[in-house]
């Protein structure tokens, strides 16, 4: 079995929640049994909903506040009827708006606040119970009641102090109790004393042999307790991002990336490390030679591929411009909107489309309106994007750190030619400069302003010199290395070796 373990998921996730997803895909498909492992709380969401939403099956997903109970990961199915069941003989009113029900119990000072999955349906997420003006609890569903928590009012705010977690038939399996930052988890047979703790006596449950293999995605706070309770199974490090600073570093020390750090010093207790090109693979090996003296086994394996290249039915649109990513500080989308404003001056029907959520749509849509350009730059939203990247001319990236970047493969896989930064290390992976894009050079002490000339610069270049067509051949050509059947291989190679 290879468990593979992460902090949380989202509706809008990182490249590391793809990135396991498409592994997940490649095990089913090279007959290996896998199971992703996520340790964060999800009180606002199902986390079925979220990891069925990017290509999980229940099946594969272990969420670690239910793995101590019987309660399977599944969709929400506990409705209205089923809750209103439980009230006995109270009288009560009843309204709706939309996602939210709400139950109003006759001379008393309480009533129930549901939370449904959608304003369609009658599927309840949670119930929020009140008295006197108090939240008291929260009770969790999905075919049954997974877990309750209990509240106390604590300087006019509802407090926390309690979580208790059910087997499907009602009993309680186990309870978490809170006191600040401080937890305890009680069970029948034992006193846990930290969140870390809990995570390593879900790592010791699994029972672990030398035919296992265990993945570690994200370290935070939970690398050090896995890797201390793995034995006797095979333990990797999946690296998602550039692995040092380079600001720190001089011919005589390296300052790691703090993610990676723990790993790295317990090198000798690592069976491989996993990165996901080869640029950042001769990197890491010379750096660990330099400055600790080792080679560790490092292996390049792509965190995402291709079943098949994406071909139009019926031609691009004509100087149409394609991203898609986060909406997110990091990957400033805003200095593409403006680069793009720029380029509209000298090619009269550009267009860009961005495709993704996150929490700077707002301030996007802002910047839009204020530039006067929303008929020919829109926001997408969230989309499959799979037949999506085949109808535009030319992707655009303004991050300044990509470690893989699978929105940059799957526009290489519909053919697109690549405008970005050159930096580490998906663009530099994925533009082979001149020949299907243009790679920026990137100083950090560049100005914003700068910056968005460049980009507008090249996006200008590609439109009005660059033999697009040819362009478009050589991302293809460069396309064929990332094939669904291609990364098998890798995987196959690294599993016969450990396993």
């Amino acid at each position: 079995m290879i468990y593979n373990f992460n902090l949380g998921i989202g509706w809008a996730s990182s490249g590391v929640e793809y990135a396991q997803a498409y592994r997940a895909g490649v095990l089913r498909r090279i007959g290996r049994e896998a199971r992703f492992i996520f340790t964060d709380m999800f009180p606002t969401d199902n986390i079925q909903h979220m990891t069925e939403n990017i290509g999980f099956l229940d099946s594969e997903v272990i969420w670690l506040y239910t793995f101590f109970t019987d309660c399977k990961i599944a969709p929400v199915t506990y409705t209205l009827t089923q809750l209103e069941s439980t009230f006995g003989n109270r009288n009560y009113s009843v309204s709706r708006e939309g996602a939210r029900v709400k139950y109003t119990f006759e001379g008393t000072n309480m009533y129930y606040m549901a939370y449904l999955t959608d304003d369609t349906k009658d599927r309840v997420h949670r119930v929020e119970m009140v008295s006197g003006g108090y939240l008291i609890r929260k009770d969790y569903f999905t075919y049954c009641r997974i877990y309750t928590e209990y509240y106390a009012p604590l300087d006019r705010q509802a407090h926390l102090y309690q979580r208790r977690f059910f087997n499907q038939d009602g009993t309680v399996a186990y309870e978490e109790i809170m006191d600040g930052d401080a937890v305890m988890y009680q069970f029948p047979d034992r006193l846990i004393c930290s969140k870390a703790e809990l995570v390593g006596y879900l790592v010791s449950r699994l029972n672990l042999t030398k035919e296992d293999m265990v993945i570690i995605d994200r370290t935070t706070d939970i690398g050090q307790t896995i890797m201390q309770n793995a034995a006797p199974a095979k333990i990797g490090i999946a690296i998602h991002a550039d692995h040092f600073s380079e600001s720190g570093t001089d011919e005589d020390h390296i300052l790691w990336n703090n993610y990676y750090e723990y790993a790295f010093s317990q090198h000798k207790y690592m069976d491989f490390y996993i990165v996901s090109t080869d640029a950042q693979n001769s990197l890491l090996a010379e750096q660990f030679r330099k400055y600790m003296g080792v080679a560790p086994f490092i292996v390049t394996i792509p965190v995402g591929s291709l079943d098949e290249l994406k071909y139009p039915e019926s031609g691009r649109i004509k100087h149409s411009l394609i991203t898609a990513s986060r909406l997110a500080g990091e990957k400033h989308i805003d200095w593409l909107i403006e680069a793009v404003a720029e380029v509209r001056k000298t090619v009269g029907d550009v267009s860009l489309d961005i495709y993704g959520k996150g929490k700077e749509e707002e301030s996007l849509s802002r910047l839009m309106e204020s530039l006067d350009c929303t008929d020919y730059i829109r926001l997408r939203g969230q989309h499959r994007m799979d037949q999506v990247y085949k109808g535009y001319e030319a992707y655009v990236s303004a991050s300044a750190s990509e470690g893989f970047g699978l929105s940059l493969m799957e526009a290489i896989g519909s053919g697109l030619p690549i405008v970005g930064f050159d930096v580490r290390y998906g663009n530099q992976n994925f533009i082979d400069e001149g020949k299907n894009g243009y790679k920026i050079p990137y100083d950090e002490r560049m100005d914003k302003k700068e910056r968005i000339h460049h980009l507008a610069r090249c996006i200008i270049r590609l439109f009005t010199q660059a033999d697009l067509e040819e362009f478009h051949r050589h991302s293809y050509e460069k396309a064929r290395t990332y094939l669904t059947e291609e990364v098998e291989k890798r995987w196959i190679n690294l599993l016969d070796r450990m396993m």
